[in-house]
């Protein structure tokens, strides 16, 4: 039993560290620099664009009507974490937003603000992955996607991402949106680095949506 407690207090502090670098990321570069993720990340910061309504609001919405969709594919274990770390991220968003930016203002130097940018979400998402949780709605939909298509993981995660930069033309112009191309990149990549390419995971176990495989 103390074993069992020091394991989710452990859990709980990852996803708590992975929330606190995650949102630090969208809000003081992302944000500032009008370079967005795709997925449910890249969506939370055009809402906020369009209609002004905090990422801290909108993240909990968009990522239970994921959950929702996808709740009999995850599992109860995975909806449970995924739920603390939407919670966390949102969380540390307000903090953050309290203070004055901490970061300068890298509009300026788009490729340097996509790529710290890329490393905060990928690192941050990342933990949150390991954990067994979701940094959002992102891995939910990709799912629900493929179980209805039928698609690779892979592809309902690249779908989502070009349809979500597409629709950040309307504030983003086109020259730049290839900085959020390479944000996406890195953030990708470096969740597989920090979560491991592994196939079959049980949905217990941190890193493991599904059975499905993620290639």
């Amino acid at each position: 039993m103390r074993n069992n407690k020091k394991d989710i207090a452990v859990r709980v502090l990852c996803i708590l560290a992975g929330a606190a670098i995650l949102s630090f990321g969208i809000h003081n570069i992302h944000e500032r620099t009008n370079i967005t993720e795709g997925g449910v990340l890249g969506l939370m910061l055009l809402i906020n664009e369009w209609f002004g309504i905090s990422p801290a609001y909108v993240t909990p919405v968009i990522d239970l009507i994921c959950y929702g969709m996808a709740f009999k594919l995850l599992g109860a274990s995975f909806i449970k974490w995924s739920v603390v770390s939407t919670a966390s991220i949102s969380m540390f968003y307000k903090v953050w937003e309290s203070f004055p930016y901490m970061l300068p203002d890298l509009s300026g130097s788009p490729l340097i603000a996509a790529v710290l940018g890329g490393i905060c979400v990928g690192v941050g998402a990342g933990i949150i992955v390991r954990m067994g949780g979701s940094s959002g709605g992102d891995d939910a939909l990709a799912l629900s996607i493929s179980h209805v298509t039928g698609w690779k993981i892979a592809h309902s995660y690249l779908i989502t991402d070009i349809s979500v930069l597409l629709l950040s033309l309307s504030y983003i112009p086109l020259g730049r949106i290839i900085y959020s191309l390479i944000t996406v990149t890195i953030s990708s990549n470096l969740i597989d680095m920090i979560c491991g390419r592994r196939k079959q995971i049980p949905k217990e176990e941190g890193c493991g949506l599904t059975d499905t495989e993620t290639e």
